[in-house]
């Protein structure tokens, strides 16, 4: 049952960032959680809490008429009350001109067992191609 609840906690945050639910994006992450998008965007890992992570992809996914953020090939170890999960993603974003701006690569989800349930508390996203410009 774990297996299936970290998946299911790493498809929602793809699934609530789509769909503009950002109180419930919140929901999926711990308190404080480490984001890598170093291979997109260059720079630093940065460490941020729940609001601050919404407040950034509310502006980011926001400038975009649609986004969808598909997971797939998921590999979960479990080891106590942490768990890693591996996933292959396809990330289409529609843009207001209606060109789109698709990535393809890896997600690493880090996540440990709160009393809420799983919570994600790190995120590496390695993009491998992509296809459009942003």
């Amino acid at each position: 049952m774990d297996r299936l609840d970290v998946i299911d906690t790493c498809t929602r945050m793809a699934w609530h960032a789509d769909q503009r639910e950002w109180s419930r994006l919140a929901e999926v992450f711990a308190d404080e959680v480490t984001l890598d998008y170093t291979s997109l965007n260059g720079g630093e890992p940065a460490t941020l809490a729940p609001g601050q992570i919404v407040a950034a992809w509310k502006d980011a996914l926001g400038a975009f008429q649609a986004t969808q953020h598909l997971l797939g090939n998921h590999l979960v170890t479990l080891d106590g009350d942490t768990a890693v999960c591996t996933a292959s993603f396809q990330a289409t974003h529609r843009k207001t001109d209606d060109t789109l701006w698709t990535l393809g690569g890896t997600y690493r989800f880090d996540l440990v067992r709160t009393a809420a349930g799983w919570r994600i508390g790190g995120v590496v996203m390695t993009a491998v191609w992509s296809d459009g410009r942003p």
